[in-house]
């Protein structure tokens, strides 16, 4: 884990390479709720320490036999601004006027692949529907183990759930790390 030269070069980010990751970035292509290519790069980068954690994490899946598969890492303020201007919800979207932990680079939205074959979690990526949450009594079992499985290892390797979106994961403040903003690499 190298740090990499990122927009202009003053992020404190290192790109995702971990073996066991797969790298599928929603907003670097239409198929997101904004309907609207919001990446050019479709690489996945975080600050070290969230780098650190989601490495824990990947070797944990994968002695597991499972895939992590992540699906937005770092974002840059404007395109949370974009995505708010969409879904100005904030269960579901981080005011950009108070900030994301995805800004900050310590916040990933992830799910679970088992071979090529995503592992069903109850609702899509980014649904904005009650049963995104966590706990829910209304998603089939098989989508409570895998929710079960993924806010375990995610939590044991240092991860804070969202409580209310069952694929987004971030560290715990403690350090309070910077909004950080640099849209060179990432802004379609």
């Amino acid at each position: 884990m190298n740090a990499v030269p990122f927009g202009h070069g003053t992020l404190p980010l290192v790109a995702l390479t971990h073996p066991a990751l797969r790298i599928a970035i929603a907003y670097a292509t239409t198929e997101n709720f904004t309907g609207r290519v919001l990446y050019r790069e479709t690489r996945a980068f975080l600050h070290p320490d969230a780098a650190r954690a989601i490495s824990r994490a990947a070797d944990a899946f994968a002695a597991q036999g499972l895939t992590p598969v992540i699906l937005d890492a770092y974002r840059p303020v404007s395109v949370q601004k974009a995505l708010w201007a969409v879904r100005p919800d904030p269960e579901f979207v981080a005011d950009p006027a108070v900030g994301s932990d995805h800004s900050r680079g310590i916040a990933v939205d992830i799910t679970l692949a088992r071979g090529s074959e995503w592992l069903d979690m109850g609702t899509a990526f980014d649904a904005a529907v009650p049963q995104s949450h966590h706990d829910r009594g209304d998603i089939s079992a098989e989508a409570t183990i895998n929710r079960t499985i993924l806010r375990r290892v995610m939590a044991e390797a240092g991860f804070a759930e969202n409580p209310m979106e069952w694929w987004h994961y971030a560290l715990p403040r403690g350090k309070n790390y910077p909004i950080l903003d640099d849209t060179a690499e990432l802004q379609g």
